[in-house]
């Protein structure tokens, strides 16, 4: 894996002979389709063709088993919505190879591509037409009575929730060692810029700027009326400890639960030291996107 850091959108290239990975949406035929579609014109291509760990081989392709494998690609091309776009991010292990979009799901905010304009798209990439655009990940790291037991990379947003016990968690939060707050609530939200317009957002939390360094820490049904969404400095080190009345919580990362946590545990977050890499075509207006999928601004 290499280390990375936040950088100016950039042109792709994308060598001839490249090694190319498909992520698909699992069990849904028109995705399987589209794969198999999309693995014969790379082939033609010349480029070498995988299918992502966790899937039914693709017709064509090789499966991406091994790190060296999955340590050679140049492309990864998902066809599905934004849950398969995050399965494509947890593959890869933070390594910064581009992911190239297309939604065949309900909101598609990171699969921002068409899946009708597919083949003309991917045409574009191959061509040099196309731009890497950076986003920041949260790095997570749980400690259990000072030693680290568990490491993560989230592109949306990292969750500690109570999950299906009744009780509230009671949560310390601290910024580089200063205490925030302590708060009662349901849970808690740490995302980041492309993570804020998902659970985030539904949370009541703000929409952050894709390009802004910065975390935004939300809590879930909180037990008080001051509690507010946080935003935060990327470079600022967050950590989060249960009280020992709180027997455990659930720790969720980008959807999927990875952990359990207690109250001999503490949970760090800071930025990611790799970045993740979207295809967009230059004139790709977050704005417009925000228009688009969420209806931001619409009076209607």
């Amino acid at each position: 894996m290499k280390k990375t850091a936040m950088s100016p959108k950039s042109k792709l290239v994308i060598p001839g002979k490249s090694n190319i990975a498909l992520v698909y949406r699992l069990e849904t035929d028109r995705a399987v389709a589209l794969a198999k579609k999309v693995a014969e014109f790379l082939k033609k291509q010349g480029h070498q063709v995988f299918t992502a760990p966790g899937q039914k081989l693709v017709t064509g392709t090789k499966l991406a088993s091994t790190k060296k494998q999955l340590d050679t690609l140049s492309l990864v091309i998902v066809l599905g919505g934004d849950g398969t776009y995050l399965r494509a991010v947890r593959v890869l292990e933070g390594r910064d190879v581009p992911i190239l979009g297309f939604n065949m799901g309900s909101l598609g905010f990171l699969t921002a591509h068409s899946a009708d304009s597919t083949m003309e798209v991917i045409e574009d990439t191959l061509n040099g037409q196309m731009e890497l655009r950076p986003r920041t990940m949260i790095h997570a790291k749980i400690l259990r009575k000072g030693k680290a037991k568990a490491e993560f990379h989230a592109l949306n947003d990292v969750v500690i929730e109570r999950g299906s016990m009744s009780q509230l968690i009671h949560t310390a939060i601290y910024s580089d060692k200063h205490l925030v707050s302590e708060v009662k609530a349901d849970g808690f939200i740490v995302a980041s810029p492309s993570g804020s317009t998902a659970y985030n957002l539904a949370a009541g939390g703000p929409i952050l700027h894709p390009e802004a360094q910065v975390l935004v820490v939300t809590p879930v049904a909180p037990h008080s009326l001051t509690s507010r969404p946080l935003i935060v400095p990327d470079k600022n080190k967050l950590s989060f400890q249960l009280d020992g009345k709180t027997h455990k919580a659930h720790f969720i990362v980008d959807g999927q639960k990875v952990a359990e946590i207690n109250a001999d545990d503490e949970v760090v977050l800071t930025r990611s030291p790799y970045d993740h890499w979207m295809v967009r075509h230059p004139d790709h207006n977050y704005f417009h996107l925000l228009r688009e999928k969420l209806k931001f601004g619409d009076r209607t």
